[in-house]
Parts: structure tokens; sequence; C-alpha cells
């Protein structure tokens, strides 16, 4: 087993105890030197080496931490590694992270070299694999369940990986998932309304209707963060909505989110009646860290009609439609039984500069726990391990895996 504290002690590090960040990076940010909580030790004699890589995954723009949150680790005393352009597709130069204090690596070969805890928004992919080393500590998104060559992969280098789809809050929630399913679930009705145009390949309707026309219909599965504002965004350009959830507070909390909008159980049989209808669906279901559960089987993908749009957001964990399959930013849809489907894994990354800002928000908490002495120790953070020591440790992932 791989402990930060066995890395820091390693390199001479004076260790700090755990500290209360809940204020999050503004509030951070804005500290001086009598503002520090008192749990918080700066007794330290050298730093947690944190890199920030720059994204390579296709048309990948965003950046695990902006500026200002950076900035906030090297006040903890932190020494903060930034891959040269990481956050220029965010809108955040070079010099931005330079003027917070943080060391500016030339390449990836050299901010891997130089850090302990790798910070990136997306799992790695096959050029990063050489760079990553057994006392690495890899923190950022993986879904391995849907990316079994990964997660072998991460085995055989033998570091410890945390996912942060699957940090949890003692009460269940995903805080370090949720900021971004909030943008993929805005940005699914945007995409649903684009490619259900004509020229895109679309049936050609407005989604909101006009006087004399008919209203788009789009189905929501999933209330969650997914879910839940994918509704909001539809109901208020004016579709017809109907949202499926599983428990009685959901389905009250998307009711009341507007007139034009019904929120039903899952049951099958409306699933069924439901989805055959709609011009748009919309997927955001989620188990964390396990396959996502299919819910539309091809046979029912075939009933839809031609031009309708599916917008699977949870294609990166598998997909809760049977024909779903992964696809990029640069090829990012394809037509099956006439239906447009939109298979993007890193839908966020269309956004950079506004997902950059929501992670780093949610992100800099944890980090600056999970550089503290005992930080894989910490609940939540305990809980989003996915490997360790060459072993697949998350019960949902193992057994997605097996």
């Amino acid at each position: 087993m791989i402990q930060v504290s066995r890395l820091l002690r390693r390199s001479g590090v004076l260790l700090c105890a755990p500290v209360d960040v809940s204020c999050g990076w503004l509030g951070m940010e804005s500290w001086n030197d009598g503002d520090y909580p008192r749990t918080i030790s700066r007794a330290w004699s050298y730093p947690m080496h944190i890199g920030i890589p720059k994204e390579i995954k296709v048309l990948e723009g965003r950046v695990a931490l902006i500026p200002p949150a950076a900035g906030a680790l090297v006040r903890h005393g932190h020494e903060v590694h930034v891959q040269a352009g990481a956050g220029e597709a965010s809108g955040y130069p070079d010099t931005e992270y330079q003027d917070q204090g943080v060391q500016l690596e030339a390449d990836a070969a050299a901010l891997y070299a130089a850090a302990q805890l790798i910070v990136k928004v997306k799992e790695p992919v096959e050029a990063e694999y050489p760079l990553l080393q057994p006392d690495h500590v890899l923190f950022g998104y993986l879904h391995l369940a849907a990316v079994p060559e990964l997660a072998a992969r991460l085995k055989d280098i033998g570091l410890t990986a945390i996912g942060w789809e699957t940090v949890a809050e003692d009460d269940g929630t995903l805080p370090l998932l949720a900021p971004m399913s909030d943008v993929a679930g805005r940005l699914a009705v945007h995409l649903g309304a684009q490619y259900l145009q004509r020229p895109n390949g679309g049936m050609g309707l407005l989604l909101g209707g006009l006087p004399a026309t008919e209203r788009g219909h789009v189905v929501v599965l999933g209330a969650g963060s997914v879910g839940g504002n994918a509704v909001r965004v539809a109901a208020a350009l004016g579709a017809r909505v109907t949202v499926f959830a599983r428990h009685r507070a959901s389905l009250e909390r998307m009711h009341a989110l507007g007139p034009n909008v019904t929120a039903l159980p899952s049951y099958p049989a409306l699933l069924e009646q439901y989805v055959a209808d709609a011009d748009l669906l919309v997927g955001g279901v989620l188990v964390a860290g396990a396959r996502a559960p299919v819910l539309v089987p091809e046979s029912l993908v075939k009933r839809m009609r031609p031009g309708s749009v599916i917008v699977d957001v949870a294609v990166d964990q598998g997909g809760c439609v049977e024909t779903i399959r992964p696809t990029t930013w640069e090829d990012p849809v394809y037509l099956e039984h006439g239906v447009v489907h939109f298979g993007v894994t890193n839908m966020p990354g269309a956004v950079p500069r506004t997902s950059a800002q929501a992670l780093s928000t949610s992100v800099l908490p944890f980090v600056v726990r999970l550089a503290a002495e005992g930080g894989l120790e910490d609940a939540p953070l305990a809980r989003g391990i996915n490997v360790r020591g060459g072993e697949i440790i998350h019960p949902a992932v193992r057994a997605a895996l097996e």
C-alpha cells in the first residue's frame, strides 16, 4: 500500500495535520497570514510536489486547477508544477500560473518526473502510460469500469489511483462528479437541439416550438445532477419534458420545475412508451464506479422516429442506451436505425473555461486533504481509491471488471 505520508517522509517533508478547507478555493485565495485556520500547520520544511499536466485527450481543453486554485496550494506550502500550455484552452496562460508561484514545466515528461501527486481531469491515454510511476498518486476522472485496458495498465504500474467520480461523502453524494454532471446535463440539451436541426442529420425540429407548431418532446433518464440540469434547460426552452426517476423525492423535485415537466417512475412499460415518442433522449443514470445499467435496448431505439437524437451522458460508464458507443469531438455523432447518436465521453471539455472554474472550486479542498498526513485515509477520498498496490480495490469497479 502506497501512502502519501510515506512519499512525503521519503523526500524529507514535515507533514501537516488535516485541514478544514470547506470554504473552497475562493475563500483560500483571499486569506492573508492572519486568516489561516488554526488546524493548518505552515511548518513545512519541504513541499509536497503536485503536478498539473496538460490534457491530451482529443479536443479536451479543461485544466484540473486554475491559477488562483494552484496559488492557494502554493500558499499552503506545497510545490506546484504545471505543464506549459495546460491552462491555455481554458483561457489561463502560463504567466498567470507563474504569477501565483507555480513552477512551469516544459513538457509532460518533466511534469510527471517532478510530481508525486498528479492532478488531472481525464483518465490517462496511451501516450501518458510510460510517464506514470509506482510512487505516483493519480487523482482525476478514471471511469475504469468502461476502460478495462486502462485498469489493467494502472494495476501493472502499481500506483495509487483515485477516481473523482467515486469520491463519496458519508451521505453518498459525489462532490467531484457533480460539477461536471451539471455542465454535461445542460450541454446535453443544447447539443440535442443542435443535432435535431436538419443540416446536422436531425428531423428539423425546434425544441420549444412556436405558435401553431408542436413542441419537441425531451425524455430524460435519471433525475440526478445530469438529469436535473437537462430537465431545467429543456423546460426553459419550452419543450415538452418527461423525466424518469426511481424515488418519490426526485419525482417531486422534477415536477416542481415547471408545468411542462412530467415526472414518472422508472417502470419498464412507461419507459418503453415515452422513449419511443422522444424527439430527444438524454441518458443520465449512474451507479458510482460501476457500468451504467442499460435501460434502452436496441429494439426500443428502432422504434424511435427517424431523425430523433440520443445524447447518452452515461457513455463514459458504458452508456444506458444499448446502441451508444464512445465518440470524440472530432467525430461526435453517428446514425444508427435512423437515430442520431451523440457519444462524446468528455462533453464538458467543449466549455473548458466554465468547466475548469467549476472543477477547481470542488477539487481544491480534496487536494489539500489528500496532501495532508493520512490523506488516503480521509473517508471520502478512501472511498474513491480505485487502484492501489497492483489491485482494483473499489468494490463496484472490481465487480464491473470481473
